[in-house]
């Protein structure tokens, strides 16, 4: 089993993310949260927890730890601090700690983030984190989902490098994305667009891969 850090575990994708591995016959999640009331939730479900707080030193949330997701987000309070550089701190702790791979929960349109006005701020923090990433000599996939919603996920999306078209997906289908990125052999060093489609979520990084 390995040692996955989940940053943004207590998010509503995070929490996907965590229960979808801890059920899962390879990976071990470790839920990292900000605050101590935010632990018990996972403990009680005996889910390994670690404080850490974006903003601050991470060396102690990587210790053990084989693979990172980063699913955090500040929900545009705080998108530097948060998602730009609190994503990059994470990397060099990685980095540090020889993490075998980094997985990033980045945004449709974090490639051209000017082409965006309500989100602009947001989507140039997602841009500059990925691109930190891709530059860090780590194994990493980084994955930019269309809108996110609520529904339940059909276990089948539609994955393109650039998928030059608007639509959305459920957190659902986020997550099992995500968690599939964490396999040794899946979507090494890429980057791609997912929005809901009709290819089963395994087929279509295959066939991308």
């Amino acid at each position: 089993m390995e040692n996955v850090l989940v940053a943004g575990a207590n998010g509503t994708t995070g929490k996907k993310i965590v229960n979808l591995l801890k059920s899962s016959q390879y990976f071990e999640p470790i839920a990292m949260v900000r605050k101590e009331e935010q632990q018990e939730q996972f403990k009680k479900d005996n889910i390994k927890t670690v404080l850490g707080d974006l903003e601050k030193d991470l060396s102690h949330t990587v210790e053990n730890i084989d693979k990172v997701v980063f699913a955090a987000g500040s929900g545009g309070k705080k998108v530097v601090e948060v998602d730009q550089e609190g994503a990059k701190s994470l990397i060099d702790a990685s980095k540090q700690a020889h993490v075998k791979k980094f997985v990033m929960l980045s945004s449709m349109g974090a490639d051209n983030p000017e082409e965006s006005d309500e989100l602009k701020q947001y989507l140039e923090a997602k841009h500059n984190a990925d691109e930190y990433l891709k530059s860090a000599n780590i194994m990493y996939t980084i994955v930019r989902p269309g809108s996110l919603t609520n529904d339940s996920g059909t276990g089948k999306i539609e994955l393109e490098h650039k998928l030059n078209k608007r639509g959305s997906i459920t957190r659902d289908d986020v997550a099992q994305t995500l968690v599939r990125s964490l396999h040794d052999d899946a979507a090494i060093n890429r980057t791609f667009e997912i929005i809901e489609g009709d290819t089963l979520i395994a087929k279509a990084m295959d066939a991308n891969s």
